[in-house]
């Protein structure tokens, strides 16, 4: 079970301990990339208000997924103009730029819909947003993934400046992406648990 870090701010490596072993704790039990996890959002939780809640640790995981989406589509882009490039190769990776290109527009609605997403909504209409934003993740995971598939080729394979960078660079996005999802599936599971927990104490107040 994992414990939110506390809010006392009179010690601040305190906090900041509590912060760091809450997204440690996060990260392994949700995630299936939990080193990357970790690194990403302790990373982005250096430069940002401290991740403390299951919904901030989903937006920050998000965002670092976007990121590293538009990073990638970028240096693929620029592979896409590499003289030289075998027909095959050329095909995979312009196929590539559009699924990365899609990538990146499903995750920036994700990151979107998740930061206008409160968790004061009705039941139904939180449901309605876990939905989308779970939809969009899992869309760009599958471009991800449709990217890679093109790279399978053994010929392609032979080829170290396409293959194995743009590979790289798609294996990590969609590995960051996985975990982001993973995070917002756990948001959404904690906030269901919390409301049917709220409600029953209600149903069986005196």
């Amino acid at each position: 079970m994992s414990t939110k870090p506390s809010s006392n701010t009179n010690h601040p490596n305190t906090a900041n301990d509590d912060v760091t072993n809450f997204i440690k704790a996060e990260c392994r039990a949700a995630t299936l990339y939990p080193s990357l996890c970790i690194q990403c959002l302790s990373t982005y939780n250096s430069t940002t208000t401290p991740l403390s809640s299951h919904k901030q640790l989903a937006q920050a995981a998000l965002s670092v997924s976007l990121s590293r989406a538009r990073s990638a589509a970028t240096f693929i882009s620029k592979a896409a103009r590499i003289r030289g490039l075998k027909p095959i190769e050329y095909r995979a990776v312009k196929d590539c730029v559009e699924n990365m290109a899609s990538t990146v527009d499903q995750l920036s609605r994700a990151v979107k819909e998740l930061g206008g997403w409160s968790g004061t909504h009705h039941q139904v209409d939180f449901n309605w947003h876990e939905s989308n934003v779970e939809s969009w993740v899992g869309a760009a995971l599958t471009f991800q993934n449709t990217c890679l598939d093109g790279f399978s080729s053994p010929v392609i394979g032979e080829s170290v400046e396409v293959a194995v960078r743009v590979r790289v660079r798609v294996i990590d996005c969609a590995q960051v992406t996985s975990n982001a999802l993973a995070l917002v599936h756990r948001y959404a599971a904690k906030h269901k648990l919390a409301s049917t927990t709220s409600s029953e104490s209600t149903v069986n107040a005196p």
